[in-house]
């Protein structure tokens, strides 16, 4: 076994999680207050909503295949999506009116402990052999589970580098940005940010300062903390990589629309370089007309120093509304979706399912680097308490929107610190 097929089968390995000990729930005891049986709700014919990020595999006919797949396991059952652009921001306003549909993805910026108030319990028998099984948990009872395992880097497109000249991966801020340099001087947009889209910001937020320092309790430790933000330390130093893009010319022309969707095309194209994004994209970037020979994958470099991490994150996690009236078959829908539907290799995902071996051919050149990879950690709910209570929406986006506009980045960082040590002293009395 050579190195690199060694380090992949530590990365599958990594987010093992023991569940021996565990009960499992009793047939009835997750659907105490169901209105009806499975067999009941089939002979109704029951269409589950399911709500959902991906709005372009809802949009060309993705998420139809595999719903169509389970009204054949599941005669009677109709599955339909609800997209939902910018899902981290729009859920949470759902959350208060109920409207969730049957399925739904777990907001991130919500307490473990409020978790029971919008969802229900899940089956103990869907996370066998799961990683990340107890990240969505409260008091011994699950809400959530990944629907897939991502790691962040730049997703970059090898012609496009071709024709700017670039010979050699960058390994270095310095490279990286002599890279940019060379792909803007061929006419090719070096970066896309999406700032328009807002909530891909987040890889040069919260993302990126989880792994950058190497300590994986980075934001985490934040609650300990009356400054959180400050130009030296790990958050500094992301939006300041930012700005630099900005200034120089690197980054897409007009910011503020939302260009998401069109710059994957973009990308697969060659008109665009490089992304800072999950292994996720890259089989979007494919689908938007890409071969995949011609996508490649490394760790980003974002100081100069030869050490380099990277992440080892579950993405969305999925549940059931505990509004639902079709709870046994949404929890059905959910275990159909993770494990057998192919979202996960559809979507470039690595597996949630402890054992299974990636499908990704780019991950293997980002292998290749030796970068370390650190496991994300579940967000404390003391962290989302402060965070909620400076009304700073964490993983959406939005504030760093606002901060890579600002003219004097410390004079906004100041404006959040001071939000954020008002916020602890309140969450602490």
């Amino acid at each position: 076994m050579n190195k690199y097929m060694f380090m992949l089968v530590l990365v599958v390995l990594l987010c093992g999680i023991s569940i021996a000990g565990c009960q499992k729930n009793s047939a009835g005891s997750a659907a105490e207050t169901e209105p009806a049986g499975k067999e009941e709700q089939i002979r109704r014919e029951v269409t589950l909503r399911v709500l959902t990020n991906r709005v372009d595999l809802a949009e060309n006919g993705v998420f139809q295949k595999y719903a169509d797949q389970f009204a054949q396991l599941n005669p009677g059952v109709t599955v339909k999506f609800e997209g939902i652009p910018n899902y981290a921001s729009d859920i949470m306003v759902r959350l208060s009116t109920r409207n969730l549909g049957d399925v739904l993805l777990l907001p991130n910026n919500i307490k473990n402990e409020n978790l029971p108030d919008y969802f229900e319990p899940l089956s103990d028998s869907l996370f066998e052999h799961i990683h990340f099984a107890d990240f969505k948990a409260y008091s011994g009872k699950r809400f959530g589970i990944a629907t897939g395992a991502s790691t962040t880097g730049i997703v970059y497109n090898k012609q496009a580098f071709k024709k700017a000249g670039i010979k050699e991966i960058p390994t270095t801020l310095e490279q990286f940005y002599a890279a940019c340099e060379q792909l803007k001087q061929a006419g090719i947009v070096p970066v896309y940010l999406n700032y328009g889209a807002q909530w891909p910001l987040m890889t040069w937020g919260e993302d990126l300062v989880s792994y950058m320092t190497g300590d994986a309790g980075y934001l985490n430790n934040m609650v300990n903390m009356d400054e959180p933000w400050t130009i030296d330390n790990a958050w500094g130093q992301s939006i300041t990589i930012v700005k630099t893009l900005i200034a120089r010319g690197y980054v897409e022309k007009q910011l503020l629309s939302n260009q998401w969707e069109s710059s994957k095309t973009e990308l697969a194209a060659g008109r665009a370089g490089m992304y800072l994004m999950g292994n996720w994209v890259i089989n979007q970037v494919i689908a938007a007309g890409a071969k995949s020979e011609d996508i490649g994958f490394f760790p980003f470099p974002y100081d100069n120093s030869p050490k380099r991490y990277a992440p080892l994150s579950p993405d969305w996690f999925v549940g059931v509304s505990k509004f639902s009236d079709n709870k046994q078959l949404a929890e059905a829908w959910i275990k159909f979706f993770v494990t057998e539907s192919g979202y996960v290799d559809d979507s470039g995902f690595l597996p949630v399912i402890e054992n299974k071996q990636p499908s990704l051919p780019q991950f293997q050149q980002f292998l290749s680097f030796n970068s370390e990879f650190l496991e994300r950690l579940v967000p404390s709910d003391q962290l989302l308490e402060i965070a909620n209570t400076a009304q700073i929406a964490l993983w959406s986006g939005d504030y760093i929107q606002e901060w890579i506009a600002a003219p004097d980045l410390q004079a906004v960082f100041n404006q959040y610190n001071e939000r954020w040590r008002k916020a602890r002293t309140i969450t602490e009395s």
